[in-house]
């Protein structure tokens, strides 16, 4: 008989003690329906340690559905499996035991240092995080709990996905709250696939739900159709891995892809990274089981969904609050002092963030900026523009809502600053949303933003052609002023452009913007045709002369318009005209341009009150014959507000004008009818000190108002942390009642398991007519069998008298008195008594031991061996016939 072809180290069958080969033993969902799981061919046979790692996830129900899944899943598929489940961390797990009854691979608990083997299943044990590096188990004791709960499906999937890249494969299983959804972010981005349980088949669908709501899960399956699929996907990537699809393959149909898409999206992802873009078509093509790209571009056509899909596969989005921890400290530590350093109070901040994704990066550079200026006690206007050409991303960005696992990455404190707490989620304060701007832009082709002190762009240029990231530096360097820095991924750099960019910190990829003019490759970029950049026509801007027109205007400004400023909605002046000095001087102290710093005696009170007026009112607002102190006396003037408008240019901006009325009074000689100067100048004097004691009242008066509101808003936070506080008690509540859940399913199988047990041993003693009774230490009833309640007339109600109280129907009283003797000597007893109605039984006496290996009570068994006896009898009687007869 021909051998079949097995694999190396798994027997094709068992075999009994016989030595016959016994029939492979059906998994119990198949046994269900009568079927065994046919032998399957390997998908990776000659790859050595190139195989498939499948991390699953689950928490609450997910007992259920891992035994669902191994019930169909092969049991030499040539994947490894790895089972995070959210365990008692005061319990030992008895999952690995409960699932071997469902799968014929080996099952084992994690130990640290333990390799991953294809065709074996590894559970994580209690209170134990567990990572993978290099197809190896780390455990590690958790150090660090996020408000009571921990999220080790995402600390595990994460760490597949750094190891793994596009071999790695998550699923998401039943559960509550969160976890997971972090790590099959991470495992889409390494190009990894990723499964999710329908959540109207999952006993509990929090997990689900928040993994399906990434959009970036490939398959949303019932748990019993998942290996099927798992299958299908990994022949086709085993296939792929086998013979690669080159780019040169088929040109015209990948260059067809990327036209539909483009006309599609309009976007144009020709400039990114061939290789990049070919590997995620392939995934594609592999999710869906097709042969190749032409079948994949007819799908593509055919189905608008997936365009929108394998657009959303292109931007992969590698992004996380404070990615790279060492990298933000860098940047509160050194780069936010050297660009705010001596700047003055009206200083406003720039910062762009091109490829912001969903908006973590940008909010974490907004927060640690906040924690520098609270620690220097500094408070400039921060304007931090947020881009990426994924609107969905962007408008998940501007709601500033996150999942409440982003406490892997977020400090506790900063949770507690920066964040309010809402149901199963975050939502960033409103104080830090106001410094960001979420807008819609293609950095490779729109125009870019200007004057910037920062440029936070990670990660982008990895993906883009050395072609475009040439173009893109020399973008940035005209972004920035001089002086400003560029901030870039671990993996980038500025190339060839050292004439643009110094560095300051080269670990961390900080460069400092050199006051150089831009290189000649931005004339390169779409939004910069027909269009000026400073510097390239500098010598002719300065030969440039100013015609009659221009002149003529000037000299007609300066002779009937007013002298003015314009401020903005703070007073800043932004713009002088005309001799304002009668007005305005120098405030002493640090300098400012603050026009209400500035604004000369007698006009201050009615200038604040008509930029106000004027802000809120939108009209313009004017003062007639106010009496301004100069160092000379006295004067009247006139001072005008009025709101600059969308079509001047200047939305947001005010124009201040001040002018003398026609007839001034100079307050030199008293007309006739008038009080005399000495009267006149009293009454001035008392309606300065009244004017001034209403001042003092209406200051006191706001500084009370001020302190009561403080007092409120310290009760508004007391109430605020106590509902977080509330929030942090239910949280603890859910995760001890997830834990609770796990071990209530496990006790529960483990339960049926021994009633399955003891309902088969008892079956067996009855069918073999042994009797057998078991005793503890004081000799008391324990338990026994049917054949036991004959010989010692037991009943149910008899469970826990002594032995010695019952009567039995053995002839003679030796076995208790041998019965106490074995419990003292440990030794065994064995002998042959007979009943009260002839019957001859042999008796054996042995001591039990508890788990712990302790003497814990006997075990008197009776075999009856009557028809022994009986045969030995006529045995003895023909032999002493025949001696007689001989």
């Amino acid at each position: 008989m021909a051998k079949k072809k097995i694999r190396k180290k798994r027997p094709a069958a068992r075999r009994t003690s016989a030595g016959k080969s016994a029939k492979p033993r059906p998994l119990r969902g198949a046994a269900e329906k009568g079927k065994t799981l046919p032998e399957r061919p390997l998908l990776f046979p000659s790859q050595g340690d190139s195989f498939p790692i499948v991390g699953i996830g689950a928490s609450a129900g997910g007992l259920e559905a891992f035994e669902e899944f191994f019930s169909h899943m092969p049991p030499d598929s040539g994947m490894a499996f790895i089972l995070v489940p959210h365990l008692d961390p005061s319990h030992a797990s008895i999952l690995p035991e409960l699932l071997t009854r469902f799968t014929r691979m080996e099952v084992h608990q994690a130990e640290d240092g333990m390799k991953i083997q294809p065709d074996h299943a590894y559970v994580i044990p209690p209170n134990k995080d567990m990572a993978i590096f290099h197809r190896t188990l780390q455990l590690t004791v958790p150090d660090r709990t996020y408000r009571g709960i921990r999220m080790p499906i995402d600390f595990f999937l994460r760490s597949l996905a750094d190891d793994q890249g596009e071999m790695a494969v998550c699923i998401v299983l039943s559960g509550t709250g969160t976890d997971g959804s972090m790590g099959l972010r991470a495992v889409h981005a390494a190009g990894g696939m990723s499964m999710v349980q329908e959540t109207s088949t999952a006993k509990y669908e929090g997990m689900p739900r928040s993994a399906i709501d990434t959009h970036l899960a490939d398959y949303v399956l019932p748990v019993s159709n998942m290996p099927e699929q798992l299958m299908a996907y990994v022949k086709k990537i085993s296939s792929k891995r086998i013979q690669p699809v080159s780019p040169a393959a088929e040109p015209s149909a990948i260059q067809k892809i990327l036209m539909v898409l483009r006309s599609q999206t309009g976007h144009d992802f020709s400039f990114y990274k061939k290789s990049t873009v070919l590997r995620r078509i392939e995934r594609r093509i592999a999710v869906h089981n097709l042969e190749e790209a032409g079948l994949y571009l007819r799908y593509l056509q055919e189905h608008k969904e997936e365009v929108r899909l394998l657009f959303k596969e292109l931007l992969i989005t590698v992004t996380s609050f404070f990615r790279d921890p060492e990298a933000f400290e860098v940047l509160k530590s050194k780069i936010w002092p050297r660009l705010l350093e001596g700047k003055p109070e009206d200083f406003s901040l720039r910062i762009w963030v091109p490829g912001c994704a969903s908006g973590e990066e940008a909010y974490s550079i907004a927060m640690t900026l906040k924690e520098y200026m609270a620690e220097a006690k500094q408070d400039y206007k921060i304007q931090i523009f947020a881009t990426d050409i994924d609107e969905d991303a962007i408008n998940q960005a501007r709601s500033g809502v996150y999942p409440d696992n982003i406490g892997i990455d977020v400090s506790p404190a900063r949770l507690k600053r920066f964040f309010t707490k809402e149901e199963g989620a975050y939502r960033v304060k409103k104080e830090i949303r106001e410094m960001l701007i979420f807008a819609p832009q293609n950095v490779l082709s729109d125009p870019p933003f200007t004057r910037l002190d920062l440029i936070a762009c990670r990660n982008l240029l990895i993906y883009v052609e050395p072609e475009m990231q040439n173009r893109l530096i020399p973008l940035f360097h005209y972004s920035l002023k001089p002086g400003g820095v560029l901030f870039l991924g671990s993996s980038e750099s500025i190339g060839r452009f050292s004439d643009l960019f110094q560095p300051l910190h080269k670990k961390w990829k900080f460069f400092e913007a050199k006051g150089t003019v831009a290189s000649a490759a931005l004339g390169a970029l779409p939004w910069t045709f027909g269009t000026e950049i400073h510097g390239f026509k500098e010598e002719e801007k300065k030969a440039k002369k100013p015609g009659i027109g221009e002149l003529s205007q000037k000299a007609l400004l300066g002779a009937f318009v007013p002298p003015s400023v314009v401020v903005d909605d703070r007073g800043n002046i932004i713009y002088f005209h005309g001799q304002t000095g009668n007005y305005l001087q120098p405030a002493s102290g640090q300098a400012s341009l603050n026009i209400l710093n500035m604004a000369r005696e007698g006009i201050v009170f009615e200038l604040r009150t008509a930029l106000h007026n004027a802000a809120s009112r939108k009209k313009e607002i004017r003062y007639t014959d106010l009496k301004l102190r100069t160092g000379g006396g006295r004067r009247l003037v006139n001072l005008t507000v009025r709101p600059l408008t969308d079509t001047e240019g200047l939305s947001g901006f005010f124009l201040v004008s001040f002018e003398e009325p026609a007839s001034k009074s100079t307050g030199e000689k008293s007309p006739k009818g008038k009080p005399a100067p000495g009267k006149f100048e009293r009454r001035v004097g008392e309606l300065e000190q009244d004017l001034l004691h209403t001042k003092e009242t209406l200051q006191t008066t706001v500084e009370e108002m001020q302190a009561s509101n403080e007092e409120l808003q310290s009760t508004n936070e007391e109430l605020q942390s106590t509902n977080e506080e509330l929030e942090t008690s239910k949280e603890e509540l859910q995760s001890v009642n997830e834990e609770l859940v796990t071990v209530n399913s496990e006790l529960q199988a483990k339960i049926e398991q021994l009633s399955r047990t003891e309902t088969d041993m008892k079956t067996l003693l009855d069918s073999i007519h042994i009797g057998a009774l078991f005793l503890d230490r004081d000799l008391r009833i324990k338990r026994f069998t049917s054949e036991a309640m004959k010989l010692f007339n037991l009943i149910a109600t008899d469970l826990g008298r002594p032995i010695c109280d019952i009567r039995s129907n053995l002839v003679g009283e030796e076995i208790l008195r041998e019965a106490q003797r074995v419990l003292d000597t440990l030794q065994n007893y064995e002998a042959e008594v007979q009943s009260r109605d002839g019957q001859w039984l042999f008796v054996r006496i042995m001591p039990t031991r508890s788990p712990e290996n302790v003497i814990d009570g006997l075990v008197l068994t009776f075999t009856n061996i009557s028809m022994i006896k009986h045969g030995q009898e006529r045995a003895d009687q023909a032999e002493g016939d025949n001696r007689a007869a001989g």
